[in-house]
């Protein structure tokens, strides 16, 4: 047995670090945070100290009593876990509940997965941070708290199954703001003048007008000015100038950057830079320090010397401007300069690659430029055309990098002129005054979100990506794919000594890819923000991310600041739950013409829906749900009252009822129990008896059958998880190394075959005449299934050793539970504030 025990949190990192220490050692995972506060309770005595109850969950048991195994026969145990304030309360947990003894425990971090750095941890070791942990709980439980509490009045307020989040809520309101910017942005429209002018050897280059005309009068008049006009060089001056290299990453400028360049989500860069760094291919990935160690500087510098030359090195110290940046803490950067690119997946590889060029650039020379500055006048008026041209005279650090920019920050590139002097004579080949309009701020993608944050205050590196996440999950957030609408302008064009006038068309307002507020989110965070403006406050929460900084500099006491925090925002709550109105977006849109009743929209319990009526009137309101496209704060009356023209009746097909509608996903048509859906933008109203023909036709060629097995059957299609055969109800997905298109019979006979044999090796018992069974599931877990009911068993439960008695047993507990806790929602607080005594785990500075 070796002497000593190694913990870390991840199982790819304990294979990482087991190769670099001797057979004295043994490498174990604890697969993340084995203690965390109950889901079913609010977990924290706020009647007492705010002592946290943790526990350790049923997935974790096994994992704990392994560990506690292995630490009772080890001499020394190391807690090596992350160096965040994460890392430290999860060694705090470890040391806690394998009731570790202080002089057989020690703690050591890295932020390199590399022998070195593991090597020199281990020589250095320290006691468990406190301050850090009671930084960590501090932020826990005050989410808890927030989340736990508003979460049920937004059930009763607003819509059930709800719930809110500090930081969340504050992201959706950054996002919802910007939304509404954009719908009540008025754009404003004026006239660009750009030209092209060459020289009397053919060399063509392109200029502008400084300054826009206001009117369609003006720019046409400028034009005509113009005519028979001589132009010249009326001013020339080059100017050298340099470019410096970005900061090597930060948590947030990797994920922005990776979104510009590699189009990745903000969690999967951070899944992809988790993986490399448990490989021991970058440093640390949560960070926000952009300083880079003496041995990084030496080992890029080497790297640079070796593979540009001396010309383009130069040693470079940066200091960050996030707030609260943890200056101690090293940027992201690759373990070793040499590596130019690693040996991982594409995506691995490819973020590594930026990392490496981000770094390795931030030690390189500035670039030389060359910048001219044209200025050209006619002389037939004052007014005088500008041009920019940029030559490189010395490429330095953009050899290897060039940091990307979001929409907002991008300015039109110049590129070169021609050898031009003063005076010189210049052809011009055109001039355009085209009709441009002032544009409505951007939408917030992914990345430029976290940089919102960033600058704000609010969130600290572990948070971004889960935040993210979190508001896309819950569905007040989508990433939209909003189609645009067609828009005329006009143009004018000067050329061979004529204006003509061109009237064209643009898309504006199309956006991909961007977050966009749905009806739910819009309607919670107004609720929020008119209840509860102080949490959702901006200042107030950055304020708080200061406050657990002092907490982790050991500054302040993180139980007084949930204290200061719960004795206003308790009460807050309870007035908000007892006197508050409920919010469901609702607008009056205007009156129905037949019954005089108000036409509203608002947030029904599927989505957002119009009402003729209301609950109070005799007659039953009318509903109609609105379409994918249509917004409850930008939907007209005349829209609102077409959706009442749906259903559409269009005829009958093979005796079944034919009709057009709208649903909760968007426009379909109907015949019998099949459903067809339109075509994305298609209007529903439009659709007439041919084009739901052609629909259903299209629909019943789909799902013809393309084989017969076992006398039934076998249809194919393509869902959301890819291509499926469908055969005795039972769907089988087909993987990529079978042609889709042209499956022959022997692939549909394997693939079925396969997934019978494949459900028969998971069925553990099977008692048909009780209805119940018993299956394998992932993760080594298995599930108890009668009838619609699914009971997930933890992995510490034999289910081969069950027998039918005992399953049926846990079938009438569970079931029990279930409905006692849907009864009992509302004073689960107080449950849960007797029971948080019962096991003291606030730690005590040692």
């Amino acid at each position: 047995m070796a002497k000593n025990l190694v913990i870390v949190e991840s199982p790819a990192k304990a294979k990482t670090i087991e190769k670099f220490l001797g057979k004295d050692y043994k490498v174990a995972s604890s697969f993340g945070h084995i203690a965390d506060l109950p889901t079913k309770e609010l977990g924290v005595d706020t009647e007492g100290d705010f002592t946290p109850k943790y526990i350790v969950s049923k997935d974790k048991k096994d994992v704990v009593k392994k560990l506690k195994s292995l630490a009772k026969d080890a001499e020394t145990v190391w807690l090596a876990s992350d160096e965040d304030r994460e890392g430290e309360a999860i060694a705090w947990h470890l040391a806690e509940e394998l009731n570790l003894k202080d002089e057989k425990t020690k703690r050591i971090v890295f932020h390199e997965i590399t022998k070195s750095a593991i090597l020199r941890a281990i020589e250095n070791p320290r006691n468990i941070n406190y301050n850090l942990v009671n930084a960590q709980q501090a932020r826990r439980v005050l989410d808890r708290l927030v989340g736990y509490e508003l979460s049920p009045v937004l059930w009763r307020k607003v819509k059930g199954g709800l719930s809110a989040g500090r930081v969340q809520s504050v992201a959706v309101r950054l996002i919802v703001e910007r939304e509404r910017d954009i719908q009540n942005f008025t754009p404003e429209g004026s006239f660009r003048i750009d030209a092209e002018f060459s020289t009397e050897d053919g060399k063509s280059f392109k200029a502008k007008l400084p300054k826009n005309f206001d009117t369609k009068e003006e720019a046409e008049a400028f034009l005509k000015e113009n005519l028979g006009a001589n132009f010249k060089v009326a001013e020339l001056t080059t100017k050298p100038a340099k470019k410096s290299p970005a900061p090597p990453f930060t948590t947030s400028t990797l994920q922005q950057e990776s979104a510009r360049k590699l189009y990745f989500s903000v969690s999967k860069t951070m899944t992809m830079a988790q993986r490399l760094y448990e490989a021991g291919h970058i440093t640390y990935m949560r960070t926000d320090s952009v300083n880079l160690s003496d041995d990084a500087k030496k080992g890029a510098n080497a790297e640079i010397l070796k593979a540009y030359g001396e010309k383009y090195a130069k040693t470079r110290n940066y200091k960050g401007k996030t707030k609260g940046a943890q200056e101690a803490h090293e940027a992201i950067r690759p373990t070793s300069f040499e590596n130019h690119t690693v040996n991982a997946d594409r995506d691995q590889q490819r973020l590594y690659e930026l990392i490496w060029q981000r770094a390795i650039a931030s030690q390189m020379s500035e670039a030389q430029l060359e910048r001219t500055n044209l200025k050209i006048e006619a002389d037939t008026h004052d007014k005088q055309f500008t041009a920019n041209g940029e030559v490189i005279k010395f490429d330095g650090f953009l050899k290897v990098y060039l940091e990307g920019h979001d929409e907002e920050e991008t300015e039109e590139q110049s590129g070169m002129l021609p050898a031009l002097k003063k005076n010189q004579k210049l052809i011009n080949k055109y001039i355009t005054a085209t009709e441009r309009f002032t544009r409505p701020p951007y939408r917030y993608t992914e990345a430029s979100l976290v940089k919102k944050l960033e600058e704000l205050g609010i969130g600290r590196p572990s948070t971004y990506a889960p935040t993210i996440s979190t508001i896309q999950n819950r569905n007040y957030i989508e990433k939209g794919s909003v189609e645009g609408t067609e828009r005329n302008y006009i143009q004018f064009v000067l050329s061979q000594d004529k204006v003509s006038e061109k009237k064209l068309t643009e898309t504006v307002g199309s956006d991909k890819g961007k977050l966009v507020p749905t009806a739910v989110g819009m309607v919670v965070n107004d609720f929020l923000v008119n209840h509860f403006a102080n949490i959702l406050d901006y200042n107030f929460t950055a304020k708080v991310e200061q406050n657990f900084d002092d907490i982790a500099e050991g500054n302040e006491e993180w139980t007084k600041m949930m204290k200061d925090f719960y004795k206003t925002f308790h009460p807050q709550v309870e007035d908000v739950a007892k006197n508050a109105e409920r919010e469901v977006g609702e607008r009056i849109l205007g009156e129905d013409p037949e019954t005089g009743k108000p036409v509203s929209v608002r947030l029904g319990k599927f989505g957002p829906m119009v009402q003729i009526g209301s609950v109070e009137d005799e007659e039953k309101p009318k509903f109609a749900s609105l379409s994918p496209d249509q917004t409850l704060g930008s939907i007209t009356y005349e829209e609102a009252m077409d959706l009442f023209q749906l259903p559409k009746h269009l005829g009958e097909y093979k005796g079944e009822d034919v009709e057009v509608n709208n649903g909760r996903f968007g426009p379909y048509v109907r015949f019998g129990k099949k459903y067809v859906s339109l075509a994305k933008g298609e209007d529903p109203l439009g659709v007439d008896w041919d084009r739901a023909l052609e629909l259903i036709k299209e629909k019943e060629k789909a799902d013809a059958p393309i084989y017969e097995y076992d006398g039934m059957p076998v249809q194919k299609g393509v869902g959301r998880f890819g291509p499926y055969l469908k055969w005795n109800g039972m769907f089988i997905n087909v993987n990529k190394k079978y042609d889709f298109d042209n499956l022959s019979d022997n692939d549909i006979e394997t693939l079925i075959a396969d997934k019978i044999q494949k459900e028969k090796d998971k069925v553990i018992h099977n008692w048909e005449e009780e209805g119940i069974r018993v299956e394998k599931a992932r993760w080594g877990r298995s599930n108890i299934i009668k009838g619609k009911t699914k009971i997930e068993l933890p992995k510490t439960v034999d289910a081969a050793k069950l027998s039918l008695e005992e399953v049926k047993d846990i079938l009438e507990k569970k079931g029990g539970k279930k409905k006692k806790t849907t009864k009992k929602k509302a004073p689960a607080k107080k449950t849960a504030t007797k029971k948080t005594s019962a096991k003291k785990k606030t730690p005590k500075k040692k």
